[in-house]
């Protein structure tokens, strides 16, 4: 359910030409932040927002779009985040 929510959000905010979630939270049962509800994804997404855009700063636009979600749903999120003209 939460890999849909983060869908939904990342598609909302950016149009991506590409998006990729895999959730591993199951590869990190019994850690503190699994037993409080938040799961570990890894998020591929490529789209024209972050032309430009210094890694920093990309991380920030992902998180901004993500909101609420990333104070209790998601406990670890690694970002891969690509201008469509990086993606090759």
């Amino acid at each position: 359910m939460t890999t849909e929510l983060i869908k939904n959000a990342l598609t909302d905010a950016f149009k991506p030409d590409l998006l990729e979630i895999i959730d591993s939270s199951a590869a990190h049962a019994g850690h503190a932040g699994a037993r409080s509800g938040g799961g570990h994804y890894h998020v591929t997404i490529i789209a024209d927002a972050f032309e430009g855009k210094s890694s920093v700063q990309r991380h920030q636009l992902v998180y901004q779009a993500l909101g609420d979600l990333m104070k209790q749903q998601i406990h670890a999120l690694g970002i891969n985040a690509l201008s469509p003209s990086e993606k090759n």
